[in-house]
């Protein structure tokens, strides 16, 4: 059974927690004690339903508490699919923690108020989606039982975001009509809305197809582990263990380790210590190499005539997601994967407008939640692939060294 990631984004009060809790109540994925303790809290109690959104209520806790507001994960499944929801606040000035969920993303639900129509935040999230590359996307005209169902509401809102998406190159969205309050095409389809035609959102979200997001052309493999049991049995064997990011892997394959740039042969392929005919992304292996080499974590395994680029000096873009200001030649920790080296942000060239996309000078430092083109330089080389072409190998994330918190996501261009 595969697995779908997806994330839940939208302005306050657009329904998010209700979304899910929808979801998880109409498709029977509640346990009965949590049941029970929502049907004891709910706040609904005079007209006898459940208050669903309560089912994410410990984020409005966190937020009256003066927490940081993190993204919230849950888990369901299906007969069809297992699904992990990631749910983005909807606060402006929590977006940086939007695209913490969103890096994983097979699909975005982007939520808007029937009422309200196309926002500012609405425009922000889908430029997220849109840097992240996230494959699919939904938007999901929500509270059309406060609009009474209209149709004309709901085209005029598809309307307003086909520009959006037209705008941000946004190719695979799919536009459904719902009430999270009432279940309307939720789970099942709606007997308000009978003039849409299409799928509810469950049966929407089992069956979009994931196949095609994985890139079995580009074969690359990041080093996590060096395997060297030296027991009696095993005196001689060196094994490297990682996830595959992309691609295909088989013995026999003429493979060159980088940033070594050391040309060898895939000796054998394993998968849960027994030797296979092939290794595909997105699986963990271990791979075997003809020739003793000085590897370690974090360096490359990739076919020869199919290379990533090589640098230390990257030209990527910088969502900033710290309270303290970028200041251009600040030292960083620079988290590729599983290769962690120091870097150095340079000549941050202009940022980013949330609602136009048009380039604008920087005046003064790079602030929270901006989003800005930048130089990066490493102290020793990356072995990457561009963002647009391949985001699992062309994405990072800058560290402070001092406090070890995570302070930008990068998308790193070719």
């Amino acid at each position: 059974m595969d697995l779908l990631r997806f994330i839940t984004a939208g302005s306050v009060d657009d329904g998010k927690s209700t979304l899910i809790g929808r979801l998880l109540y109409d498709s029977k994925n509640i346990l009965i004690d949590q049941l029970e303790a929502l049907e004891k809290s709910t706040k609904n109690k005079e007209n006898g339903e459940v208050d669903l959104a309560l089912l994410t209520d410990g984020l409005r806790a966190e937020r009256e508490q003066g927490i940081t507001i993190d993204v919230a994960y849950r888990y369901f499944s299906t007969p069809k699919r297992k699904f992990i929801i990631a749910d983005a606040p909807g606060h402006v000035q929590y977006t940086r923690n939007m695209i913490t969920g969103a890096s994983n993303a097979n699909l975005i639900i982007i939520l808007i108020d029937a009422r309200q129509g196309v926002v500012e935040q609405t425009r922000r999230h889908s430029i997220i989606a849109s840097l992240l590359k996230i494959p699919h996307i939904v938007v999901a005209v929500n509270k059309m039982d406060l609009v009474e169902y209209s149709q004309d509401v709901f085209n005029n809102i598809v309307i307003d975001y086909r520009e959006v998406a037209k705008q941000l190159g946004l190719a695979d969205v799919t536009y459904i009509p719902i009430s999270a309050l009432d279940g309307d095409n939720i789970v099942d389809r709606s007997k308000h809305i009978t003039w849409y035609n299409g799928k509810a959102l469950l049966e929407f979200l089992e069956d979009v197809k994931l196949d095609s997001d994985i890139n079995l052309t580009d074969a690359r493999f990041q080093v996590q582990v060096v395997i060297r049991p030296q027991t009696e049995d095993l005196h001689d064997y060196r094994g490297y263990a990682g996830k595959i990011i992309s691609g295909i892997y088989k013995k026999g394959d003429k493979v060159k380790v980088l940033p070594q740039g050391i040309e060898t042969t895939i000796a054998s392929v394993e998968i849960a210590g027994m030797e296979v005919e092939e290794v595909f992304a997105p699986q963990s292996a271990v791979i075997q190499l003809a020739d003793d080499i000085d590897i370690g974590r974090g360096d490359s395994i990739v076919k020869i005539g199919n290379l990533p680029l090589v640098s230390n000096e990257l030209e990527v873009l910088l969502c900033w997601l710290d309270d303290k200001p970028l200041i251009s030649g600040n030292k960083y920790l620079l988290q590729h994967n599983s290769r962690q080296v120091r870097a150095m942000v340079r000549n941050v060239e202009y940022k980013l407008d949330v609602n136009s996309l048009q380039q604008q000078p920087v005046e003064g430092n790079v602030k929270l939640n901006e989003v800005v083109k930048a130089t990066i330089k490493t102290a020793s080389p990356l072995v990457y692939d561009g963002y647009e072409k391949l985001s699992e190998n062309g994405s990072a994330i800058l560290i402070d060294e001092t406090s070890n918190s995570t302070v930008a996501a990068v998308l790193i261009r070719s």
